[in-house]
């Protein structure tokens, strides 16, 4: 059985996010790090609905010459 990745990773929200997710994490008594993971979670198949960046058209393909 493969164990927990360990690693770390800083994330920089922008202050109103950070106060919202420091609101809800002192709300359920639970760490900035777990209402992180559990938005990723809940979140990830709205995320997935998303276009690639290879997706979308590149603007200087339709350039007049």
């Amino acid at each position: 059985m493969a164990g927990t990745d360990k690693r770390k990773q800083s994330l920089y929200f922008p202050e109103t996010m950070l106060e919202d997710i420091q609101h809800e994490a002192a709300r359920l008594d639970r760490s900035l790090s777990w209402i992180v993971q559990r938005c990723v979670k809940i979140g990830l198949s709205e995320i997935r609905k998303l276009p690639s960046v290879n997706d979308i058209p590149d603007s200087s393909d339709d350039s007049d010459e």
